[in-house]
This record gives C-alpha cells, sequence and structure tokens, in this order.
C-alpha cells in the first residue's frame, strides 16, 4: 500500500485582531497630536500679562498698558482676513491704552493657500481701538511681499508707521526700529529721534536681536521668533530665527543688557502649522518707579 503524503503544515498568518491592538496607541497618538496642532495653529490667542517698571516714565503718570501683537502673517488657509478681525475684537474687548505691531503682517509662504492683496491685508487692522494710538513696525515678511504697498494701504488708517523713528503715546516714549533681520535697523537713528521727545523709553523691533546694541536697560517688545512655532516634547523648538538661539527666544527675558518681551505671534511662516506654541498676545503694563512695587512681574 502506498505511503500517504504527509499533511502539509498550516501557512503561519499573522493575526489581525493583534496587529489591530499594536496600531491602536499609534492611532491614539495621531489623532492628540493633530488636535493639538488644530488648536495651536487656528485656536484664539492666548492673552500674556507682566508689568515693567520704566526708570524715565514721569514718576506722576497712571501705569499705561499696551497690548502687543506680532507676526499675523495673512495668508490662506489659516489666517484669512476673517479670522484677523476676530482677533482684533478680542483685543479691543482688552481695552489698551495702546497697541503695538511687531511686524510681519503678511505671509507669501510657497505652501499658502491664498495670499492675499494689500489693502485686504491692512484693512481689519483698522479696527484697533486704543486712546493712546497704535504703532507698528514692518517685518522681514513685508519687506519681500512689497512694504511699498502695505505701506501705502496702513497711511489710509489711524496706524502709526515707525521706520527708525519716535512717537510720543502718552507718558511713554516708542522708538521704532525697521527690520533687523533684513538689515534695515538703524538704532543711532531711532535713539536721535527718541532724544528729541519725553517719557518712559521703550523700543518696538520685529526681532528682540537689537537688544544687546541698545543703551544697558533698555525695554524691548518684538516678535518674529514665533517662540519656534512647532516646540517638540524633549526637543524644544526646531528654529527660533534668532542669532542669539534660544537667548531672547519666547516670552518676557529679564537680561543683563535689558528686558526683552518677545511673542509667540499670530500667524504662521513657511508651513501653516504650530505645534506646541500657540498665537499670543501679551498684555504689558508700564508703570513708573515707585508706583505699586509688588505689581512687577
Amino acid at each position: 500500500m502506498p505511503a500517504l503524503p504527509e499533511p502539509s503544515e498550516p501557512i503561519s498568518r499573522p493575526r489581525l485582531p493583534r496587529l489591530r491592538w499594536l496600531l491602536l496607541p499609534l492611532v491614539v497618538l495621531a489623532a492628540i497630536t493633530g488636535i493639538k496642532a488644530w488648536q495651536n495653529t487656528l485656536g484664539d490667542p492666548v492673552v500674556r500679562a507682566t508689568t515693567v517698571t520704566l526708570s524715565d516714565m514721569p514718576a506722576d503718570s497712571a501705569p499705561v498698558t499696551v497690548a502687543l501683537i506680532s507676526d499675523i502673517h495673512v495668508a490662506g488657509p489659516d489666517m484669512p482676513p476673517e479670522r484677523v478681525e476676530r482677533i482684533v475684537a478680542q483685543i479691543n474687548a482688552l481695552r489698551p491704552d495702546a497697541v503695538l505691531i511687531a511686524g510681519d503682517l503678511v505671509s507669501e509662504k510657497r505652501g499658502a493657500s491664498h495670499v492675499y492683496r494689500p489693502n485686504e491685508i491692512v484693512a481689519p487692522l483698522a479696527g484697533l481701538k486704543a486712546p493712546l494710538g497704535v504703532f507698528l513696525v514692518p517685518g522681514n515678511h513685508d519687506h519681500w511681499f512689497g512694504w511699498p504697498a502695505l505701506k501705502r494701504e496702513l497711511a489710509k488708517t489711524p496706524i502709526t508707521v515707525l521706520e527708525n523713528a519716535a512717537a510720543q503715546a502718552g507718558p511713554l516714549l516708542i522708538g521704532g526700529l525697521d527690520d533687523d533681520y533684513t538689515g534695515r535697523d538703524d538704532i543711532p537713528k531711532t535713539l536721535a529721534a527718541m532724544d528729541r521727545l519725553k517719557g518712559g523709553r521703550i523700543i518696538l523691533s520685529h526681532s528682540p536681536d537689537p537688544l544687546p546694541d541698545l543703551p544697558k536697560g533698555s525695554v524691548i517688545l518684538a516678535g518674529h521668533t514665533h517662540c519656534g512655532q512647532i516646540r517638540l516634547p524633549l526637543v524644544g523648538a526646531i528654529a527660533t530665527q534668532s542669532r542669539y538661539g534660544d537667548r531672547f527666544a519666547c516670552g518676557r527675558t529679564n537680561d543683563p543688557a535689558g528686558t526683552a518681551i518677545v511673542g509667540a505671534g499670530l500667524g504662521t511662516s513657511l508651513l501653516p502649522i504650530r505645534f506646541g506654541t500657540g498665537p499670543e498676545i501679551w498684555l504689558i503694563k508700564m508703570r513708573p518707579p515707585g508706583r505699586n512695587p509688588t505689581a512687577a512681574k
């Protein structure tokens, strides 16, 4: 009788239920990451607050609150003009005495789904309300996009544009630097313009990098770094676009050179996404020496 063939070995197949359980944590992680990125990119700006004592602010002055914003980067998909209008309404509800805009109104990034015209970019900002005024300095993207066209639209609004110039805002003296990143800032010219006025001195600049070149003890309000825009756990910011690295990268820094307050900005650059750092509005109370000493932070 012929031998019966040996039964063949069963073919090993992956157990699909086990693979699903292995993939589940990755799916959950991806979902959490996506939700956080969406919130960081499109969420309402967080309001942060601090108090600064200005040694040259008149002693009898009441404190002055300024709202600092930067890096609006109007462009699709994440920052259409309609979103800027909502942010303007949020700022107005805070009732600041003055509003300071530290440059980069626009983004011309290649990944933009829509690049807006200068009038569309500027129009929402005309709605800002502050009794002491709204002041603006240009940023690098403003120059790359076409600063003359943006400036013509800004001239139709109550916004005061400062390019290496100075302006009075009640008891405050604002020196506005043109963009440092593209080499257009002129510190001696700005300081000379400030010397012709009186008040508590602050510097408005797109980038915080000029601080070490200013008189010691200066106060600079800036943006540009986006606080990294993408900050990864354990890694931190991928880049800050500052020649000083993380020295003035984000928030308030009390440095031997002076005080830097650097906002994370509102919009995005290069990639239309934020992660680990959301949009910010800073409310900064400026006060003269000897007034409310316990309010300083």
